[in-house]
C-alpha cells in the first residue's frame, strides 16, 4: 500500500537550477499552512502542517527536560537553531534574514517551532526547533541516495570462532553490538515504497539519518539577495551571527536513560558500554556507534579500533626485543671495555669542546654505554625488518576490514557523500564567473585560471614561510646544542655534586634531554600558529567542493605536522655526529660552534630520548586538550544552570551549553593518530618501546575521544564515509619511507654494522672476536698537533696524547688523520646492509599484499546475493505493476513490454 496515500496533499520538493546565479536552490514544498501566513517574529511559535495547544495552554514546567519533541509531544525535534536578539545596528537586517531563511524553510516542508528567549535558561536565547515530516525524508531520501532495508539478510552467519570463548569477558552484549536485525537494502524511491520494511513512518528513519536530511537543507535553503547576490546557507548566517548555533539534539543526558519510552536513549547506552575508561578492555559498537553518529565517524572509531589492535603484536614483539637487550646487557663486551678501569679507565678521550673543556677518561661513560645496548643490539635489526612487515599486513588487513565495514554499512556502491562533490557554497558565493558544465550542460560557477594561479602562489609561499621557520627553528636547537654542550661538560667536571650521577647524566644526555624538551616546546608553539595560517590560506584558495577542501589542508597540515615533528629526529639520527671532523680539524657551524659528537657508545640512545620525549610530550599534551579543556570550558558554560530547576533546563539548552564538533573535528583526530602512526614506524628501530608506548596512548585515546564526543560536545550532523580518505594514501607513502629510514638508522646511526665488520674482518682474538673493538673504534691524536687557540687551556697530567671516535691513521703513518680502510670497508657494509635490506623488505611487503585479498571472499558473496536480490525484488515489483495496468486495460501496457519485462527477470536470474 502506498503510505502517502492518505494524504489530502501529496507534497513535492523540486531541485531546481536559478538562471541567474546557477546555485541550486529549494522552491516550493505546498505549505500546509493557512493562505497568507508568514514566518513569524521571534515572539511566536510557527506549527505548521498541524494543530498544538498554544503556548499559554502547555507550560515549559510541565514538560520533560529531556523531551526531544515539539511540544505536542509527537513530532520529533530533528535540529536545533538558536539566535541571541541583540539590539545593535545590524539587529533589523539580521530579524529580516532570519524571518526569510525561516518562511523558505516551511516552504520547502519543514516544520518549525520557536522558544521565546523568556523560556530560556539565562532569558537571552531564542530557540528554533526543527520537525522533517514524512514527506520532506522520503523526497531528500531519495535524492541522497539513502539506502533502506528490504528483506532480512537470509545469508547464515560465520562459523563460530572457536577462540570466541577465551574473548568473551572482551565482548559487549549482543543487544549493544547488533541493536537492529541485518537486512538486505537498496537505494530509497518514493514511487516504490512498498518495497521497504516499513513498520512505523516515525522511526523507519533514525535520527542520524534525519538530522543528515535536515541539515542538507539547511545549507542549501536561500535568506534573501545582498549586494546583487542571492544568499544562503546555514553556514554563512552562523558566521554573520543571525544564529549563534545550529546543531542536532542528543536523544537523553548521559548519566541516566531518557523518561520517554519513545526514545531509544543510545547516547546513555553509549556511554555506559564504550565512553567510560573501565570499559578500556571491552571492544567497540560500531554499529551503534555509526547508528548514532553516521559513518564517518563510526568508521574513524573502526579504524582507531583496529589500528589498536594491530599495535598489541607490535608492542609484544617490541617488549621482547627491549628485553633481550636487558638481560644481554651484562654480555655486552663493548660497555665491558668501556667500563674496565684497565681499558676504558686508560683510554683518554679528547676534549669535548675547544679551551673550556678537558680530557677525560672512556670509563666515565659507563653507564650510558650500558643503557645504549638496551636500544642498539642485534635485536634492533630484528625488529626494524619486523615493522617493515609489520606495516604491510596492518595496511592490507585494514582494507580486508574497511570492505566488511562497507558491506555492513551499505557503503557498496556509495562512491563519494553527494554533499562532499557537490560545489561547496563559498565556492558559488565567490565565483562571479561561470561557464558551461561539460557533462551537465548547464552553467556554473568557476574560478578563472589566472585567479587560481595567483591564489596557490600566496598558497604555496606561505607554506614555504613556515616550513623554512621550522627548519629555522631546527637550527636555533642545534645551535643551543653546540652553545650549552661546552657549558655542562665544563659544569659536570667542575660541580662536585653532579659526580654521583655524572656517569648517567653525560654532558651529552643533558644537553640531549634540554634540546628535546625545548624542541618539544617550539614545535607547539609552531603548531598553534600554523593551523590557523593552513584553515585560512585554504580557504584562501576557494577549492571547488567539500572533499576538495579537506584534502588540500591535509596535505598542507600534514607537511607542516611532518616537518615540525619529525626534522629533530631526522636531525640526530642522520647529521649528528656524521660530520665532526677530528682534533685539529673539527668542522664548525657559521665558523663558530663546533659540530656535536655522539657518545663513544654511539647516537641511537640520543635518538630514543628524542624519540621518547617528542612523542610522550605529544600524546600527553593531546590528551589534556581533548579531554581537560573541552570539560573545563562545559564547567563555565554551565556554572549558572546548576542554580536552576531540572525542569528549566531543556534539552536544547543543554545541548546548546556544549562544545560544538565541527567539520573538522575528525581532521585533527586522524591527524593526531598519522603523526604518531610515524614515529612507531619510521624511527622504531631505535626505539623498540614506540609501540607499547603508542598502544597505551591508544587504549586512553579510544576512551577520551568517545566521553568528549558522549558527554561534552553537541551531537555532530551525520555524514557518510567509506574509508578514511587521503589519510590512507598518505599511511601507504609513509610506510614505504619507514624501510627506508629505518635501513640508515640500522646503517649509520647504530654501532651495529661497525661491530659485525671488526667482528668478521677485523677481530684480534679468535676465542672472543668482539675484544678490543672499543679500542679499534677510536683513533689516536697527537695534542702537540692542535691548532693555536682551539687546545684546552689545562693539562694537568701531561697527556701526550688524546683519542676520538673516528677511522683515521694515527701521527706517526704516512697518511697521517687520513681514513683508514677500515673506514672504507665499513661504508661499503652500510651502504650493501641498505640495498640488502630495503630490497628483502620490499619484496616480502609486496608478496604478503598481493597474497592478501582487498576483500574477504564472505563479503563479495554477500554483495552478489544483495544485489542479486535487489534486481529480483524490483524486477518482480515492476511485472506486478506491469500485470495491474494489463488488467486495468491500461492501453501503454503492451504484451511485448510484459514479455520483455519477464525475460529479464529470467536472465537476471540466469546471471
Amino acid at each position: 500500500m502506498n503510505r502517502l496515500g492518505k494524504k489530502a496533499n501529496e507534497t513535492l520538493i523540486e531541485m531546481a537550477l536559478s538562471a541567474d546565479d546557477d546555485i541550486a536552490v529549494l522552491t516550493k514544498f505546498t505549505p500546509s499552512q493557512s493562505e497568507g501566513e508568514e514566518c513569524n517574529g521571534p515572539e511566536t511559535i510557527s506549527t505548521a502542517g498541524s494543530e498544538i495547544p498554544s503556548s499559554s495552554e502547555i507550560d515549559k514546567r510541565h514538560q520533560s527536560k529531556d523531551s526531544i519533541f515539539f511540544r505536542d509531544g509527537v513530532r520529533r525535534i530533528d535540529f536545533v537553531l538558536s539566535y541571541v536578539d541583540d539590539l545593535n545596528k545590524e539587529w533589523e537586517k539580521k530579524l529580516e534574514r532570519r524571518k526569510e531563511f525561516e518562511s523558505n524553510l516551511q516552504k520547502a516542508g519543514l516544520e518549525l517551532e520557536t522558544e521565546d528567549k523568556k523560556e530560556s535558561e539565562d532569558g537571552k536565547i531564542f530557540f528554533v526547533k526543527i520537525h522533517a515530516p514524512w514527506e520532506v525524508l522520503i523526497t531528500y531520501a531519495e535524492v541522497l541516495n539513502i539506502k533502506v532495508p528490504i528483506r532480512e539478510n537470509d545469508i547464515p552467519p560465520m562459523v563460530e570462532n572457536p577462540l570466541d570463548c577465551v574473548l568473551f569477558p572482551l565482548r559487549l552484549p549482543e543487544k549493544v553490538m547488533h541493536p537492529e536485525p541485518d537486512y538486505f537494502t537498496a537505494p530509497f524511491s518514493k514511487d516504490k515504497q512498498e518495497l521497504y520494511l516499513i513498520n512505523d513512518e516515525s522511526t523507519f528513519f533514525s535520527p542520524s539519518m534525519r538530522n543528515r536530511i535536515v541539515n542538507y537543507i539547511l545549507t542549501r535553503c536561500p535568506y534573501g539577495t545582498e549586494e546583487g547576490k542571492k544568499k544562503f546557507g546555514i553556514k554563512r548566517l552562523l558566521n554573520n551571527g543571525t544564529y549563534t548555533a545550529a546543531y542536532p539534539l542528543h536523544d537523553c543526558q548521559y548519566w541516566k536513560k531518557a523518561s520517554d519510552p519513545n526514545c531509544d536513549s543510545e547516547r546513555y547506552t553509549l556511554y555506559m558500554e564504550w565512553a567510560r575508561f573501565l570499559r578500556f578492555y571491552k571492544e567497540q559498537p560500531l554499529v551503534l556507534i555509526r547508528k548514532y553518529y553516521g559513518e564517518k565517524i563510526g568508521i574513524y572509531f573502526a579504524w582507531l579500533g583496529f589500528y589498536t589492535e594491530m599495535l598489541f603484536l607490535a608492542a609484544v614483539v617490541g617488549l621482547i626485543c627491549f628485553l633481550y637487550g636487558l638481560f644481554t646487557m651484562d654480555e655486552n663486551m663493548s660497555s665491558k671495555e668501556i667500563c674496565d678501569p684497565a681499558i676504558g679507565g686508560e683510554i683518554i678521550m679528547c676534549p669535548l669542546c675547544d679551551r673550556d673543556c678537558e680530557y677525560w677518561r672512556l670509563n666515565t661513560t659507563c653507564e650510558s654505554s650500558q643503557y645504549s645496548h638496551l636500544f642498539d643490539n642485534v635485536a634492533t635489526l630484528f625488529f626494524a625488518i619486523f615493522m617493515g612487515i609489520w606495516v604491510t599486513l596492518f595496511l592490507e588487513f585494514w582494507k580486508r576490514r574497511q570492505a566488511r565495514l562497507k558491506y555492513e554499512w551499505d557503503l557498496v556502491d556509495f562512491e563519494e557523500e553527494q554533499q562532499q562533490l557537490q560545489l561547496r557554497p563559498e565556492y558559488e558565493a565567490k565565483c562571479t564567473q561561470k561557464k558551461k558544465n561539460p557533462v551537465t550542460q548547464e552553467m556554473e560557477p568557476y574560478l578563472p585560471l589566472t585567479s587560481q594561479a595567483v591564489r596557490f602562489c600566496i598558497s604555496g609561499a606561505t607554506v614555504l614561510f613556515w616550513v623554512s621557520l621550522i627548519i629555522a627553528s631546527m637550527i636555533a636547537v642545534i645551535v643551543y646544542r653546540l652553545a650549552v654542550y661546552a657549558a655542562f661538560a665544563s659544569l659536570m667536571e667542575n660541580t662536585q655534586t653532579l659526580q654521583p650521577i655524572s656517569g648517567v647524566l653525560t654532558p651529552q644526555l643533558a644537553t640531549s634531554v634540554t634540546a628535546s624538551c625545548l624542541n618539544f616546546v617550539i614545535i607547539m608553539i609552531l603548531n598553534f600558529f600554523y593551523e590557523r595560517i593552513a584553515i585560512w590560506i585554504t580557504d584562501m584558495e576557494i577549492p571547488r567542493t567539500h572533499m576538495e577542501y579537506e584534502n588540500r589542508l591535509t596535505m598542507k597540515m600534514f607537511l607542516f605536522q611532518f616537518v615540525n615533528y619529525y626534522s629533530s629526529c631526522f636531525y640526530v639520527a642522520f647529521f649528528k655526529g656524521k660530520f665532526v671532523g677530528y682534533p685539529g680539524g673539527y668542522t664548525y657551524m657559521f665558523s663558530r660552534w663546533r659540530n656535536e659528537e655522539c657518545d663513544p657508545a654511539g647516537c641511537l640512545i640520543e635518538l630514543t630520548t628524542q624519540l621518547t620525549i617528542v612523542m610522550a610530550g605529544k600524546q600527553i599534551w593531546g590528551n589534556i586538550q581533548e579531554a581537560i579543556v573541552p570539560w573545563i570550558c562545559n564547567w563555565w558554560g554551565r556554572r549558572k544552570a546548576r542554580n536552576n530547576p531540572e525542569n528549566l533546563y531543556s534539552r536544547w539548552e543543554q545541548d546548546h551549553d556544549l562544545q560544538t564538533f565541527g567539520a573538522l573535528g575528525l581532521f585533527y583526530e586522524y591527524l593526531e593518530m598519522v603523526i604518531q602512526f610515524g614515529f612507531i614506524t619510521l624511527f622504531v628501530a631505535s626505539f623498540p618501546l614506540a609501540p607499547l608506548l603508542a598502544l597505551m596512548n591508544n587504549i586512553l585515546e579510544i576512551r577520551v575521544d568517545s566521553w568528549k564526543l558522549t558527554t561534552q560536545y553537541r551531537r555532530p550532523v551525520a555524514a557518510k564515509a567509506h574509508s578514511i580518505g587521503v589519510w590512507q594514501e598518505i599511511l601507504n607513502g609513509m610506510a614505504i619511507l619507514s624501510v627506508v629510514t629505518n635501513a640508515f638508522i640500522v646503517a649509520f646511526t647504530s654501532d651495529m654494522i661497525p661491530r659485525l665488520v671488526y667482528y668478521y674482518a677485523y677481530f684480534e682474538n679468535e676465542h672472543s672476536p668482539m675484544s678490543g673493538y672499543i679500542n679499534n673504534s677510536l683513533s689516536v691524536f697527537l695534542i702537540s698537533d692542535f691548532p693555536q687557540g682551539k687546545e684546552p687551556k689545562e693539562n694537568p697530567e701531561n697527556f701526550v696524547i688524546c683519542r676520538y671516535r673516528d677511522y683515521r691513521y694515527p701521527p706517526d703513518h704516512e697518511k697521517k688523520y687520513m681514513h683508514t680502510m677500515q673506514f672504507w670497508h665499513i661504508l661499503a657494509a652500510k651502504l650493501a646492509f641498505i640495498i640488502i635490506m630495503e630490497h628483502v623488505v620490499f619484496i616480502v611487503k609486496f608478496f604478503v599484499a598481493w597474497m592478501i585479498p582487498d576483500v574477504p571472499a564472505d563479503v563479495k558473496a554477500k554483495i552478489k546475493r544483495e544485489k542479486y536480490l535487489t534486481q529480483k525484488i524490483l524486477h518482480e515489483y515492476e511485472l506486478e505493476k506491469l500485470k495491474e495496468r494489463l488488467c486495468q486495460g491500461d492501453t501503454r501496457a503492451t504484451e511485448k513490454e510484459f514479455i520483455a519485462t519477464e525475460g529479464r527477470m529470467e536472465l537476471s536470474r540466469a546471471m
